[in-house]
């Protein structure tokens, strides 16, 4: 997914001063572009992974560290991007991200190695971390409350909920029609393009920024977190590719959990917190964080199975370039719904909307749960992942004022890396888990027809496979349902609390 909802920034930033001169349609150009960057670039390599293993001799095991490296860098470092753009300043910070990630993707492309790769896309989930906590604290810090913020908000959800489905498509093109490494290749113009035009999009005498400067930096605190979060991601990585109970899974959750607990006995007591932690005071930001969790955990794994199920040559076998097309009702489902509720959010609210979207994404899963080896796209795949893209956009416009609403501007680059954290999070967990799942199942399934076919053919070992990736998906549609249930339980937000003056909201 990080993908990635999407990282989300106060919706009660303060807009920009009077007077300004920032044009909206060339800033709102700027922060999409640099936002669908980062939020596809964790699929875009999904559709190419079997011509790098090729090409660079990666085990299947090792393969897994071509999506992970950017995940674990991405998840481990966001709380540190976010809090560095609150103190240096986000225009700053969102540069500086952007020709790291620029750099990262030129690296990857010319890697002759597995090491090289690994080493580029870790690199990658670095400068994403940067650029993306500063991408939606500038859209609420440019546009006005109201109409001009609301319609900035639907393009940047639904730009960050179709991402994940353009990286499919432009990962199978670029595959298929010149070579994998144009999907590394074909960040470096963008990012130059893009950090060339920010200092002329956004001046910085007329940017609303945070940059306080970096005496009052949580130094301990960002040590503590960058290495609980990156142990944790780590050990449900290493889980799903060992065992649960692999002695460096097991240290890895150990690290985790020390460190995790050094970080918030730190945060209790410094004056200038990395995370402050009265953000998790509102219990409905709470809900938008777990909701966020679960419904990326579900989503953005099911891409991952349902890609494979396309690309296997005893089941659909589609080209890099039909697979990847294949999810374009999907990007139109996120772009419909998104533009729906960016419109009605304002007279509903966004309860509505963070309750049904789930339950709309998840009912789209449990239809892909049920695909068999003679599944035909068109009445196997396609109404599933229609219906996941309906879900998604109302998911992603609805989490974004409903898990930041009353954040102060201060903590608004923090705010967007903390929900991102937990997408990214939930995204890596969820993966672990349901890899874990479709393994077993694949295992199960493999045992029960070799017992009756006698020997494992390729009809054996297709319905299998398929057997594995369907648990998976079906456990990932009662992640949708879950969150669901905890947007209705948790979730209180009114009408009122996305429409009121900022200074009236309180933490």
């Amino acid at each position: 997914m990080s993908t990635a909802p999407p990282e989300v920034a106060a919706t009660t930033a303060s807009p920009a001063a009077p007077g300004r001169k920032v044009h909206p349609g060339l800033a709102l150009a700027v922060l999409a572009g640099a936002q669908l960057m980062i939020v596809l670039d964790a699929t875009i390599v999904n559709i190419a992974l079997p011509d790098i293993r090729e090409a660079l001799g990666f085990s299947e095991a090792s393969l897994t560290w071509v999506m992970n490296a950017y995940t674990l860098t991405f998840g481990g470092l966001l709380l540190l991007g976010g809090r560095l753009g609150d103190l240096v300043g986000r225009r700053k910070i969102f540069i500086y991200g952007l020709l790291v990630f620029t750099l990262a993707s030129l690296l990857g492309g010319f890697a002759q190695n597995e090491a090289t790769l690994l080493a580029a896309r870790a690199l990658q989930g670095v400068g994403g971390a940067m650029t993306a906590p500063a991408v939606l604290s500038l859209v609420t810090t440019t546009f006005k409350e109201g109409a001009e913020r609301n319609k900035a908000l639907g393009v940047y959800a639904a730009v960050s909920g179709m991402g994940a489905a353009v990286g499919l498509l432009a990962g199978g093109f670029l595959t298929e029609y010149a070579n994998w490494r144009w999907v590394m290749f074909v960040n470096v113009p963008i990012g130059v393009a893009l950090a060339l035009a920010i200092p002329r999009v956004f001046p910085a005498d007329v940017v609303v920024d945070s940059g306080r400067g970096l005496g009052r930096f949580d130094i301990p605190g960002a040590v503590t977190s960058t290495v609980g979060v990156s142990a944790l991601v780590y050990g449900f990585i290493r889980a799903a590719e060992k065992s649960w109970t692999d002695s460096v899974t097991l240290t890895a959750f150990v690290l985790a959990a020390v460190f995790i607990a050094g970080f918030l006995a730190i945060e209790l007591r410094t004056r200038e917190p990395l995370l402050p932690l009265r953000l998790f005071l509102n219990k409905t930001r709470t809900g938008g964080y777990l909701v966020m969790m679960l419904a990326g955990a579900g989503m953005m794994s099911t891409f991952f199975f349902l890609t494979l199920f396309m690309q296997e040559d005893s089941l659909l076998d589609l080209s890099p370039v039909l697979a990847g097309t294949a999810y374009l009702p999907l990007t139109v489902g996120v772009i419909t719904s998104a533009q729906i509720t960016s419109r009605l959010i304002t007279t509903k609210g966004p309860r509505p909307f963070l309750i049904v979207g789930p339950l709309i994404a998840g009912i789209g899963l449990l239809w892909l749960s049920f695909l068999e080896t003679d599944s035909t796209y068109w009445t196997g795949i396609l109404p599933g992942v229609l219906l996941m893209g309906m879900g998604m956009g109302a998911v992603f416009v609805s989490i974004m004022t409903t898990a930041t609403a009353g954040i102060a501007p201060e903590d608004a680059g923090i705010g967007s890396a903390v929900l991102n954290v937990t997408q990214q999070i939930g995204g890596t967990i969820g993966l672990a888990v349901l890899a874990t799942i479709s393994t077993q199942a694949l295992k199960d399934d493999l045992k029960d027809q070799v017992s009756k076919a006698g020997e494992v053919t390729p009809a054996v070992q297709a319905h299998a496979m398929t057997a594995g990736w369907t648990a998976a998906i079906l456990a990932a549609s009662i992640m949708l349902f879950a969150s669901a249930l905890i947007a209705f339980a948790l979730v209180r937000i009114r009408r009122e609390d996305v429409v009121v003056d900022p200074s009236a909201v309180t933490h």
